[in-house]
């Protein structure tokens, strides 16, 4: 990523009410429920979910919903990241709440403030004074997010109904993933399935996915839902890795070996 601040136009965005852009680059919503736990990405190592706030104004059959937190399950480690409740945004506060294995992460304010655990595989950098950051899970992502309000100019165009004692601070997103299986899904992971068929019509004004049911999780640091794949106790050897990164190329470095080494007892073998 060129940029060190969520492009919500980008693949591997997730921004706005909310609307995600898979690896294919194609736009699609999905709008789950407020107060409810989705997966957005489950492979054997790493688990992403979001935590979905919002609302229901009368006469709507669905909520409006934005992206409040994210739990990261990683080496058998949590992480999490929230957008602190506000009636009213102040640019003048930082609204971002960080934990770690259920301890709060003190970040001082100002642009590259650095938090890192113990193991050093997780790292938590302020890229502005307030409310934007970037986590790098060693290895396998990088997550740009930013914390912002449910504007009144985004309640007047989308007549959001926004209550007067919400301003719905939530996040937006941006995913770079470095070792993805074939196996991959969620929300936004399966979209980095080399099998992956967007539901999405093309051509359509707002795309909207379903499967609430296959992603939903029981609370922000699960992996119970009915698609994931996670395994708690999983490493980083997997049976077959795909290496994806940012344009989804494949590290065939690892099959060269595998061919030299074929290769030379090959010949050791008819002297």
């Amino acid at each position: 990523m060129e940029s060190r601040k969520p492009n919500c136009n980008a693949p591997g965005s997730g921004c706005y009410d909310p609307r995600f852009i898979g690896r294919d680059g194609r736009v699609f919503y999905f709008h789950g429920k407020s107060n409810q736990h989705f997966s957005l990405v489950s492979d054997s190592n790493l688990q992403i979910n979001a935590r979905f706030i919002g609302h229901r104004p009368a006469g709507r059959t669905r909520d409006y919903t934005w992206i409040q937190a994210l739990g990261i399950l990683f080496n058998s480690k949590t992480f999490s990241l929230e957008a602190t409740k506000t009636p009213k945004w102040d640019n003048d506060l930082d609204y971002i709440k960080l934990t770690y294995n259920d301890g709060h992460v003190a970040l001082a304010e100002g642009p590259l403030s650095t938090w890192y655990n113990e193991e050093k595989d997780v790292k938590v950098e302020r890229v502005a004074n307030k409310n934007s950051v970037m986590v790098t899970l060693k290895d396998v992502a990088e997550i740009l997010v930013n914390v912002v309000p449910v504007t009144k100019e985004d309640d007047r165009i989308h007549n959001y109904q926004v209550p007067s004692d919400d301003c719905f601070a939530h996040l937006e997103v941006q995913f770079r993933f470095f070792a993805l299986s074939p196996k991959v899904d969620g929300v936004l992971g399966r979209t980095y399935r080399l099998d992956f068929e967007n539901p999405a019509k093309a051509g359509m004004a707002m795309p909207v996915v379903g499967g609430e049911d296959r992603y939903k999780t029981k609370s922000l640091l699960s992996y119970d839902c009915g698609s994931c794949v996670f395994s708690q106790g999983s490493s980083f050897q997997k049976e077959t890795t795909l290496q994806v990164m940012e344009h989804g190329t494949l590290d065939c470095t690892k099959f060269s070996h595998i061919i030299l080494y074929l290769v030379f007892n090959t010949i050791d073998m008819n002297v």
